[in-house]
């Protein structure tokens, strides 16, 4: 038998796949379709997830191990910041250490244990980069327009201007009101740029941000692969970055930045050093429930609640006690 972790950062929910505690570690094949079956909200287990976070072993000096992001469809994402946060806190548990690195895609990413967001509910801070505006990052075409700031794309949605930018993942953050939070134009929209279109050949994350006050934002992402999401953390960081960049009157750098999402809150804080950016997102890393599974059934991709022997934590209840303590956020 081996275990999987059922976790969330803001209730964007994974499962954690340790790949280095197997006799035979999965295959990409296996893996992505482990992935479609346990993810599905009928078919997988405890109502689904997210994706699956797959840990392997690193060679780079001073990072602890490396993580892959396979979303619900089986597609590779390079980077999840909530994902990266419960990661995080398994390998420090796994290791004793607080302060490390994590390889990801492209990138090793520095990462810390954070005092507890509230009781029962651990915290971590992960570093968000690179950042890159250039068009060829996301890649984005055949909009007239080299990188996108705060610019009118009449191509997307008439009088809502949109940034574009790669963390590395790739992001499109567009301001809007309140009430605007509901209209139907945010899932078609998202849906449209993820589909065949002209204009994202790879697709692109979504985020719709309402400006709360100053340092104060609430995000809701339609994520690449996904769909919509209780929460996106490199989305978050994307928008924090934007914000500040387009309202330095509101956003500020060197200064934690609260970002309610659906499912919780985080705190971002953003650096400009050497001429490059890069964000600190920190957020919960929350274990819900242990997964007890033959490895066998792994490789087979056979998800069955009922082999399984799955143990629950205490640790969501205490998640929703914090939450419950938000002001409101959707």
């Amino acid at each position: 038998m081996t275990k999987l972790l059922k976790v969330h950062g803001s209730q964007n929910q994974f499962f954690i796949l340790d790949q280095t505690v197997l006799k035979q570690p999965l295959s990409d094949a296996e893996l992505k379709a482990l992935t479609i079956k346990l993810t599905d909200p009928e078919t997988g287990l405890l109502g689904g997830a997210d994706g699956v976070l797959a840990i392997s072993q690193s060679d780079h000096p001073g990072v602890l191990g490396k993580m892959r992001v396979i979303n619900a469809d089986g597609s590779e994402a390079s980077m999840c910041g909530n994902g990266l946060r419960t990661v995080a806190r398994y390998l420090s548990e796994k290791t004793g250490q607080d302060q490390f690195k994590v390889e990801t895609m492209y990138t090793d990413l520095q990462v810390r244990r954070q005092p507890d967001f509230a009781p029962g509910v651990p915290a971590m801070a992960v570093e968000i980069s690179p950042v890159k505006f250039a068009k060829e990052d996301l890649p984005f075409d055949n909009l007239g327009h080299e990188r996108l700031l705060d610019t009118l794309v009449p191509e997307f949605v008439p009088g809502w201007k949109f940034s574009a930018l790669a963390v590395p993942n790739p992001h499109l953050v567009t301001f809007i009101k309140q009430a605007e939070l509901t209209s139907p134009v945010l899932g078609e929209l998202g849906t449209y740029l993820n589909g065949t279109n002209p204009y994202f050949s790879d697709g692109v994350n979504v985020n719709y941000v309402v400006i709360r006050g100053e340092n104060e934002l609430f995000v809701r992402t339609f994520e690449r692969g996904v769909g919509f999401t209780n929460a996106c953390g490199t989305g978050m960081s994307a928008s924090s970055l934007v914000f500040a960049l387009t309202h330095p009157d509101l956003g500020h750098f060197n200064q934690p930045i609260t970002v309610f999402n659906p499912g919780g809150m985080v705190k971002t804080i953003l650096h400009n050093e050497d001429h490059k950016y890069w964000i600190e997102l920190i957020g919960n890393a929350t274990e819900t429930h242990e997964v007890e599974i033959a490895e066998a059934d792994l490789h087979h991709a056979r998800v069955d609640q009922n082999a399984a022997k799955i143990t629950e934590t205490s640790e969501q209840a205490a998640y929703m006690s914090f939450v419950d303590q938000l002001p409101a956020i959707r």
